[in-house]
């Protein structure tokens, strides 16, 4: 099966036309992003994306099963084929947005929890507290700490199940945030850039969660993992 990768971004001398056109959510860029192509809109989706801004400049990264349009309003896109040849013991660089989450059974049902929220009730019950605010001790993290313990020990846990060992030392974990998307549905979801080195362990099991992707809210702008050799 052929899998295109893309760069999508701003026409030459159309960058602020660009930036307007853009001004909507992580959903409304899964909407727009399904504009790229000739399809169904009712069809099973069949790309991830990254949504990524740096230094005012805005830029999609674009894993597809179909190679999109050339052009859409003020964008371009530019396309090749992926093919990552991969082996046993390949060190590559990442970079991940992410939905970590981890399901908890309640009433008999399973349910996806935030991991940050799901680490921060744990200590909590330890403690017989009900609210962090109520945690004085000078033992209490701070919230980045909370966020790299439980972001870091999910990373870990997915790469055993996705063919790969995580470089701890290496992981930098950043930009935590949670987003409410279309209010009047009351989506809730938070997303963690994870940027690191691993270890390719299992070269079929890696490859699939390339073209999958990681996690959930895979129509949110997550899960795409971008690599390159270490």
């Amino acid at each position: 099966m052929t899998v295109y990768f893309s760069l999508i971004s701003p026409a030459p001398g159309q960058e602020y036309a660009a930036a307007q056109e853009r001004l909507d959510g992580p959903y409304a860029d899964h909407q727009w992003l399904w504009r790229w192509f000739h399809t169904d809109p009712d069809a099973r989706r069949d790309f991830l994306f990254r949504r990524h801004e740096s230094s005012g400049a805005l830029r999609f990264y674009l894993l597809s099963a179909r190679a999109p349009n050339d052009r859409l309003g003020a964008w371009e896109a530019q396309s090749r084929e992926y093919a990552p040849e991969l082996a046993v013991g390949d060190r590559l660089t990442f970079e991940l947005r992410a939905n970590p989450t981890v399901r908890r059974e309640a009433d008999g049902k399973s349910k996806r929890h935030d991991v940050v929220m799901d680490a921060k009730k744990a200590l909590l019950a330890e403690r017989g507290l009900s609210r962090w605010e109520q945690w004085q001790g000078d033992d209490k993290p701070n919230l980045q700490e909370l966020v790299h313990g439980a972001c870091s020990r999910w990373w870990v846990r997915r790469g055993e199940r996705l063919g790969f060992t995580a470089d701890t030392a290496s992981l930098r974990v950043e930009a935590y945030d949670q987003h409410m998307e279309q209010p009047d549905r009351n989506l809730r979801f938070s997303t963690v850039d994870l940027a690191g080195e691993l270890t390719v362990t299992d070269p079929v099991a890696f490859r699939s969660a390339l073209l999958d992707g990681v996690g959930s809210a895979k129509a949110f702008g997550c899960g795409l993992l971008l690599i390159r050799r270490a």
